[in-house]
């Protein structure tokens, strides 16, 4: 089975992604490559974080993987947290600080529009591509269901009445952001004539 390195050690993400690969590609995470140090994310954008890390695996590593970094950006607060989403109440990474913090914020706001956007770079065979997924929706009032991970208990994706939380895997990954990002980047997989 041909092999792909995701840029991470967020046990969800493989997981989330590992479903989506549907056991076409043994998926090792940064543990299963030897990378213990913790990948930088200090670029100013989705795209910037997602190439750096990488890059950083690629060059370090030589070994053919993929990145992403996803961001939340709520029209009321022109944008945030986007790029700072995983840290939106501070270092200690919350997702229950970052979801208290971004309720708090949009209390005195009548539009609760908002979109996750992700972006995946890949490296393969030193080349590098990049694809991006969105989805639209708006934020909940108090946080609905108990699956998931980060904003999803208080997304509600556009056309549904649940938040992401309240989905089952299947169902989030059918429509979500990572979720479309990661069909482009396994559509381009499946093109390619070698791994």
């Amino acid at each position: 089975m041909k092999e792909l390195c995701f840029a991470t050690n967020n046990r969800n993400k493989i997981a989330e992604v590992s479903q989506m690969l549907e056991g076409k590609y043994k998926l090792l995470s940064l543990e299963d490559i030897g990378c213990h140090e913790e990948l930088a994310e200090d670029q100013d954008t989705l795209e910037g974080n997602s190439r750096q890390k990488a890059r950083y695996v690629w060059e370090n590593y030589n070994v053919n993987c993929f990145a992403d970094d996803t961001g939340l950006e709520v029209d009321a607060l022109c944008g945030e947290p986007g790029v700072y989403s995983a840290r939106y109440a501070g270092p200690q990474r919350s997702d229950a600080d970052n979801i208290n913090k971004l309720l708090e914020s949009l209390q005195s706001h009548e539009s609760r529009r908002a979109r996750f956007r992700t972006s995946i770079t890949l490296y393969l065979d030193d080349k590098e591509y990049q694809f991006e997924g969105i989805v639209n929706g708006t934020i909940a009032t108090e946080y609905k269901g108990d699956k998931g991970f980060g904003y999803d208990p208080v997304f509600i994706p556009e056309g549904h009445d649940l938040t992401f939380a309240q989905m089952s895997a299947e169902e989030k990954n059918a429509i979500s952001h990572r979720g479309r990002a990661m069909q482009e980047l396994i559509r381009f997989l499946q093109a390619q004539p070698k791994l």
